[in-house]
């Protein structure tokens, strides 16, 4: 129950990527703390919310908008970013073209949305699937930071919806967005993916 003195902040948040790389997943495990290892391809957009309580006064709510890997091809992706005020693309770690459409995703995010200052989207890298024994990332940690700089991203993290324990989001992004809408208190906008 909310308390008449609290503050409600709402974020929208996008999860974007190739077709199969575990977006729907992941969201799975952060909001519901569960995994399904059936497939279902994600048609258009799909939505979550998650409510925290983040300190005694605050109250924030993550909208998360699972957007098809398909969907970078056609002309809905405008619609569903509006507003948004940051982003996850996720790619795959077993699938190396996954990753070389990193780039596009990012370009076509930067293309359909800004921020109200102007400035682009935060937005995090996620490199799911780091529960598959490839360990692909591990030894690039510095390549991925630079990859990350020279992209625009504020910052990478592995990810795994499998496991529990590998759902880290980022924190990285609280300074960019509580810059972008004004909010001059404590209150985190990114949260860590474990709390």
């Amino acid at each position: 129950m909310q308390k008449h003195n609290q503050k409600e902040h709402l974020y929208k948040l996008l999860v974007i990527g190739d077709l199969g790389v575990g977006k729907t997943s992941i969201i799975k495990r952060y909001v519901h703390q569960n995994f399904s290892p059936h497939y279902r391809a994600t048609i258009g957009v799909d939505f979550a919310l998650k409510v925290l309580s983040w300190d005694a006064e605050t109250v924030v709510r993550l909208q998360l908008w699972d957007i098809a890997g398909q969907e970078r091809f056609g002309n809905m992706t405008r619609v569903y970013y509006r507003e948004a005020m940051g982003a996850f693309i996720v790619f795959d770690v077993t699938r190396p073209a996954t990753f070389e459409a990193v780039t596009k995703w990012k370009e076509d995010l930067d293309s359909k949305l800004v921020l109200p200052n102007g400035k682009p989207v935060p937005t995090v890298l996620l490199a799911n699937k780091c529960d598959q024994g490839i360990d692909v990332l591990m030894n690039n940690g510095i390549k991925m930071d630079q990859f990350c700089k020279e992209n625009g991203f504020v910052g990478w993290f592995e990810t795994s919806a499998k496991v529990s324990g590998h759902e880290e989001g980022s924190v990285l992004l609280e300074e960019p967005i509580l810059w972008s809408v004004k909010i001059k208190e404590k209150a985190m906008v990114w949260l860590c993916w474990l709390k």
